[in-house]
């Protein structure tokens, strides 16, 4: 034998090494697919149920979501539209009450207008039959100084006041 031959080459195993590695291999095979492998496939099936039930939660809070901001803009919409409304009601309800106020004041105002004007016949009447009363002293003082005759009978006093007074309502009525 061959010196050359008896020594080992370090590329090439021993046959008992490679043996005993194979057989060690599939040991550690076989333990890694009947334990391993299903362990490592439930927690991937338990981690993917995970993500998909969270992806479900999610895209269900994200419908909620979206379903309270639809019923949010909702019942904003409804609120401007019932604010509109109150500012209509209250502009109308204002524009009422302005023209009962005008009414109000325009009745005021002819109930003092009549009243001034009632007054202002009632002085007229009374300085009318004060100046009557004045004009017809002073025309019967006149016609006593003129005639000579003292008119102290009453009765013709009047009288004589009657007719100047008519004569001068009928001089004056004529002009």
């Amino acid at each position: 034998m061959n010196l050359a031959a008896e020594a080992k080459s370090p590329v090439v195993p021993d046959v008992p090494e490679l043996i005993i590695g194979l057989i060690s291999f599939l040991v550690l095979l076989f333990i890694i697919w009947k334990f391993v492998s299903p362990r490592f496939e439930k927690m991937y099936a338990e981690r993917a149920e995970k993500i998909e039930g969270g992806i479900e939660r999610a895209e269900k809070a994200q419908a909620e979501a979206e379903a309270a901001l639809e019923q949010y803009k909702a019942q904003l919409a409804d609120a401007r539209s019932e604010a509109a409304k109150i500012r209509d009601d209250a502009r109308l309800e204002a524009e009422q009450i302005k023209e009962e106020l005008r009414a109000e004041a325009q009745e005021e105002s002819k109930r003092i207008v009549a009243q001034g004007e009632a007054q202002l016949q009632a002085q007229r009447a009374q300085i009318v039959a004060e100046l009557r009363s004045e004009i017809g002293r002073n025309s019967v003082e006149l016609a006593s100084r003129i005639v000579g005759e003292s008119l102290q009978d009453e009765a013709r006093k009047r009288g004589t006041v009657d007719r100047f007074l008519a004569e001068l309502g009928s001089n004056g009525s004529g002009k």
